[in-house]
């Protein structure tokens, strides 16, 4: 006979510690070892660990079952209805019941120990941060935090979106693969909780087992709302490598973009530094004491109300082409956040050229959307 959680039950109103109410699934954490002769578990009921051995081979003085082996503190009970031996006669065989000593661990090893989803601790610290955790009905923010390990632990995991981006692979080969960026797809997720699918998921099924992680294969990023060329590493060697080429403007990287008004200039090179914005860290602006930023524009057409921009940043900070354009006055359009909502942020990464691991050096082209297409036939400009 298996020792099972209504066999546990039925145990636990043998010691007048369950009711005739209480119902299998009162019982947390259970752990069940299954031999041919003895059987153990461990459960917790009531906010208190237990243990049991069952089985036709146990003593008062037995150390066989799991609880046994790996708990300190153990208090053998006294069988009730006999009230002068611990070892009560049970289904034809015998059972032992002990109290557990109860121990803490932090909330986020806890997490990592007690359940089987494929969740890492860093994955759970971050549910934690996010308020996805309640610990006995109070919603617990901190990690690191000492919880006992009878505490009544509840996980809500966010909403994971059902979109699925279209992407478009422009090339492949063993070290690289080149895709075209929808406008709305997260390169990666940034630090917190992210339910929704990124490039770097998209990339999984590509890059070596030592690439995984948050930023599988990232070498350089784009902002999700803006769309085109976007270069993944597969293994560890090629992202040195590309990293390099990035990291010392070796890359030459085009943008179109549609902006409001007109430059004053037809042509020109924005040469302006760029600094957080201390009163909202999460934006940036044209600072003195921030990072040189060059960024080189020509004017492809205009209606005098909108204009079509070519942008070649020859420094990659974030925001930059934005932080520039709106700075001389012509943000692109649909910026939310350095000029005025549209559609969507008229901001397309059209081409780039960079020396590849094979040692080819190839310049990759992301098809204009049809969006950009019709708003420049608009103005009179064809691709």
């Amino acid at each position: 006979m298996k020792l099972t959680s209504k066999l546990i039950v039925k145990a636990l109103r043998l010691y007048d510690i369950a009711s005739d109410n209480t119902s299998p699934k009162e019982l947390r954490s259970l752990v069940t070892v299954h031999g041919e002769a003895v059987s153990s578990a461990s459960f917790i009921y009531n906010k208190k660990r237990y243990g049991v051995v069952f089985g036709s081979d146990i003593d008062e003085d037995s150390t066989d079952g799991l609880w046994l082996d790996l708990t300190v503190g153990i208090n053998i009970l006294t069988n009730p209805p006999d009230a002068s031996t611990k070892l009560a006669p049970f289904f034809g065989k015998f059972l032992l019941l002990a109290e557990l000593q109860s121990g803490k661990k932090r909330l986020d090893m806890l997490l990592l120990d007690q359940s089987t989803d494929d969740i890492t601790r860093s994955q759970w610290q971050k549910y934690i941060k996010a308020g996805c955790i309640t610990v006995d009905g109070q919603v617990i923010t901190s990690p690191g935090l000492e919880v006992d390990e009878t505490a009544r632990i509840e996980i809500n995991f966010p909403e994971k979106s059902q979109e699925v981006h279209d992407v478009t692979i422009l090339y492949q080969d063993e070290n690289v693969v080149v895709i075209n960026k929808p406008s709305g797809m997260l390169t990666h997720a940034k630090g917190g909780i992210n339910e929704e699918q990124t490039v770097a998921d998209y990339a999984a099924a590509f890059v070596d087992d030592e690439l995984r992680g948050e930023r599988q294969g990232i070498v350089h990023r784009l902002d999700r709302d803006t769309s085109g060329v976007l270069i993944i590493a597969r293994n560890a060697k090629s992202l040195k490598h590309l990293q390099y080429q990035f990291a010392n403007r070796k890359t030459t990287k085009t943008y179109l973009a549609f902006v409001g008004g007109v430059p004053k200039l037809p042509e020109a090179a924005i040469d302006l530094p760029i600094g957080r914005n201390p009163s909202k860290p999460s934006t940036f602006r044209v600072d003195a004491k921030g990072k040189s930023a060059r960024t080189i524009y020509k004017q492809l057409a205009t209606n005098g109300k909108i204009s079509l921009v070519e942008l070649k940043p020859t420094t990659g900070r974030t925001h930059q082409l934005r932080v520039h354009m709106s700075y001389i006055g012509t943000p692109i359009v649909g910026d939310v956040v350095y000029g005025k909502p549209a559609h969507r942020l008229m901001l397309h990464a059209y081409s780039l050229t960079i020396l590849l691991p094979s040692g080819e050096n190839k310049t990759f082209t992301a098809q204009v959307p049809d969006l950009f297409v019709d708003k420049a036939s608009e103005i009179g400009y064809e691709f």
